[in-house]
């Protein structure tokens, strides 16, 4: 009898409960418990600069996130639960770019109503299973994961969460197994758990089967390897490589972090009659028989010198095969908000298009080397070119700004208040400025 991922779920909790029969059980599931309750308000504008471009979008709100994670059972087979509440408040703003009748769609950051205009207020409840063995640990449920085949954001007012599960090993000394399956996506401006698509997907085609695994080495203390693989049901297989290396260099250290995808199509996206039904992606194709299949190759590298509190930093990153980059978003909605395991995922851009070259080049100080710990800075410039259309190579650049400070000390201790601003401008998408306030808190509860 095959069990579905919402049954699972309440069958996995009922097992996990049977641990509290016997009350030596949960001496551990209470006593390594613990909570926080974390605070971020957020001040999102965004101006677009194309012509008949979308108008200027501003809007403010309060999240609320409190994040529940239990210890586990005493026994050979550990259990326990993990809860994460989630709220976000809208306290101003919400121009209405929805279209009618569309209602809950998302928006810049928060749900929208079917007049297009934003929701007073969201919220959504992730309750998540977890068992343990050894040092082997099975999680069902609401999943964050942090992986180059599937990665969670965070960068807008509530975090995206993923619905399925997830087993981690570290039974072996250095080397790190995950594996897991998800089946569906909330975005960080939705309420509502929605099925996996790709971009350039039509409404409907989509799916709720994404399978990954993959592992982390330590070669050495200072070389760590990774391999992972991905496969969006009907849309992608994707194979990651990756090399990190740490040396020193004189009083400063160089990191090295080199990275290779190889993406190809699956199922669906793999035959001419699946795409005309929907399972496409986007990206140009001078070829009308492959219109839509993923094809896509895309390897960068990046070099990281840090000296004091200097960090300088330069990338580049290269994209061939027909097809853009292929990730998950969240169906029919048509909503990006996955992040993005590549050098070039920053605040408005990706650079992922078909074809695509991209130089970085970026400073970032931390002025505790000045006696201002806490404060720090930072600027990236990004150029993309040759993306390939039919109006020739095009090319876009991007230019990001931070600067955040922590409290040290004091009755307001952890308050952390960060600005960002970007510019982006490009031949190939709208041109955009963007600004973000944010200031947040974390307040431990046990």
């Amino acid at each position: 009898m095959k069990i579905n991922m919402r049954q699972r779920l309440p069958l996995t909790m009922a097992v996990a409960g049977m641990g509290f029969c016997n009350i030596g059980w949960a001496e551990g599931f209470i006593e390594d418990s613990h909570a926080s309750l974390s605070l971020r308000n957020l001040y999102f504008n965004t101006d677009p600069r194309s012509k008949n471009s979308a108008p200027r979008q501003e809007e403010w709100g309060q999240a609320f996130v409190l994040n529940y994670q239990s210890g586990f059972t005493q026994g050979p087979i550990g259990f326990g639960v993990d809860a994460l509440g989630m709220l976000g408040v809208r306290l101003d703003g919400g121009s209405k770019v929805g279209k009618a009748g569309a209602d809950r769609t998302p928006g810049v950051m928060f749900p929208l109503e079917s007049d297009g205009s934003a929701v007073d207020d969201f919220s959504s409840l992730g309750v998540t299973a977890k068992a343990r063995v050894s040092k082997t640990e099975l999680r069902v449920g609401t999943l964050q994961p942090k992986l180059p085949v599937v990665s969670f954001s965070d960068s807008r007012l509530l975090p995206q969460t993923y619905e399925g599960q997830q087993i981690t090993s570290m039974e072996i000394e250095g080397l790190t197994f995950t594996g897991g399956q998800i089946e569906h996506a909330k975005g960080r401006t939705s309420s509502d758990f929605q099925a996996l698509a790709i971009g350039g997907a039509a409404k409907g085609a989509d799916t709720n089967h994404f399978y990954y695994a993959g592992a982390d080495y330590k070669i050495t203390k200072d070389l760590l390897g990774q391999y992972y693989y991905g496969n969006l049901e009907d849309f992608y297989n994707q194979h990651f490589f990756g090399l990190q290396h740490a040396m020193s260099i004189g009083e400063g250290k160089l990191k090295t972090d080199l990275r290779y995808f190889y993406n190809t199509s699956d199922g669906k996206n793999a035959s001419r009659q699946g795409r005309a039904e929907g399972y496409a992606s986007t990206g140009y194709y001078t070829d009308g028989a492959t219109l839509g299949e993923v094809d896509n190759r895309t390897w960068s590298a990046m070099f990281t010198y840090s000296l004091g509190g200097h960090a300088v930093s330069a990338g580049y990153q290269q994209l061939s095969g027909d097809s853009n980059f292929p990730y998950i978003n969240q169906g029919s909605l048509g909503a990006t908000g996955s992040g993005l395991y590549l050098i070039t995922d920053r605040m408005i851009g990706s650079f992922v298009k078909a074809g695509e070259r991209t130089w970085l080049a970026q400073y970032a100080y931390d002025f505790a080397a000045q006696g201002i710990p806490g404060l720090t800075a930072s600027v990236v410039y990004l150029k993309g070119d040759n993306i390939a259309s039919k109006r020739g190579d095009l090319s876009e650049w991007e230019r990001d700004t931070s600067l955040g400070y922590v409290v040290q000390s004091g009755v307001f201790k952890n308050v952390g208040l960060t600005w960002r601003s970007a510019v982006f401008r490009s031949d190939a998408s709208s041109d955009t400025d963007q600004n973000r306030l944010i200031l947040s808190y974390t307040l431990p509860l046990f």
